[in-house]
This record gives C-alpha cells, sequence and structure tokens, in this order.
C-alpha cells in the first residue's frame, strides 16, 4: 500500500483493473485474481523492493567452486542477499524506482525459477507456505482495492511519506503507513 499511495499512476492502474473485471460483485475472489495482471505485477515489484528476509537462508558449499572469480573452498557458508539482487542496477533499469510494467514482457517467476528475483528462495531451502502467502496478499489486496479509494491523513502528503526500513534480517516500515479509506460504492450498494 505504501508504495502504491507514492505511485498514484500505479494505484489507479491497479484499481481500475481489479473493479473493471470485478464489476459488481459483493467482493474479489480467489477466481477472479488469476485474472489480474497488472495486480499480479504489483504484488512482484513489491517483493522485488521489499523482499519478505533481506537473507535467505544460509547455503554451504559440498565442493570447490568459483563465484564471480573468487575461489570459495568446500564448506563455505554463503549469505544470498535478495534485498541487493532486487536492487542491482546490472539486473534491474531504474532499480530505485517502483515501476511494475518492468514485468509486462519479462516472464520472471519469484517462485525460485530466476535468479533475478528470489525473495522465498529456491530450491529445497524455498519458503514452503509461498502458495498460501501470495494467495492471502494477492486476495487482501485486491479486495482492499476494489472496496476502497485510498488517501493520506489531512496534512499528509506522498513526497513526505516516510519509506525508511527498519529491521536486520527482516525489514519493515519504520514509520507505519496511515490511510484515510473511503468506500468505493460499486453498483449501487
Amino acid at each position: 500500500m505504501s508504495e502504491l499511495m507514492r505511485n498514484t499512476r500505479v494505484m489507479k492502474k491497479a484499481q481500475a483493473e481489479v473493479r473493471g473485471f470485478v464489476r459488481n460483485k459483493l467482493k474479489v475472489d480467489e477466481e477472479d485474481v488469476t485474472n489480474l495482471k497488472y495486480l499480479k505485477m504489483v504484488i512482484k515489484e513489491n517483493f522485488r523492493l521489499h523482499p519478505p528476509e533481506t537473507l535467505l537462508i544460509p547455503r554451504e558449499t559440498m565442493q570447490s567452486c568459483v563465484i564471480s572469480g573468487y575461489n570459495v573452498s568446500p564448506g563455505t557458508r554463503v549469505f544470498v542477499n535478495v534485498w541487493a539482487i532486487g536492487r542491482d542496477p546490472s539486473v534491474w533499469d531504474s532499480p530505485e524506482e517502483f515501476y511494475p510494467e518492468r514485468f509486462e514482457d519479462r516472464h520472471i517467476d519469484f517462485r525460485g525459477s530466476n535468479f533475478e528475483l528470489l525473495p522465498f528462495g529456491s530450491g529445497r531451502r524455498a519458503c514452503p507456505a509461498v502458495a498460501m502467502g501470495l494467495a492471502n496478499v494477492e486476495l487482501a489486496l485486491a479486495n482492499l482495492l476494489y472496496w476502497f479509494d485510498w488517501d493520506f491523513p489531512e496534512g499528509m502528503r506522498e513526497e513526505v511519506m516516510d519509506m525508511e526500513e527498519t529491521g536486520q534480517l527482516v525489514f519493515r516500515k519504520k514509520v507505519p503507513l496511515c490511510l484515510v479509506p473511503t468506500k468505493h460504492v460499486i453498483g449501487g450498494q
């Protein structure tokens, strides 16, 4: 929601997609979410910039190998920094910008198949709850965008919103987001 509030163009586009597809139903359901392509790009872009964890579960090398020109001995613990990968300018154009459209023509899956986007890890140590967590995030966000128009409290603007994060392995917003919802009238309801 923080990134959507900072990027009103993206917020409007995501709301238009959800409201246009769902129309006059009482709520967005799981079947609806499968057709919301832009919403999925918004969530993917959010996981790129704000992964659930900064570092993946450490790995240990089983044999000697060379990584980026460095000799790595067997038994070395390797930490993968997914936060840094998601902001790497050699991988992403304008890496600090929230721009969901970057996924429009790129088939990048964040479930471990594409190493440029690994918010939930990969392989045997990937997050076992990724499907459940993702379904909950998609459904909750779709319903929030469907039912409400969002605004800042009086005196606050998107330009001054604090996006600073705090934490060590897991980050969260240092200053919690506070918004004012206004019920969106759907089909006379």
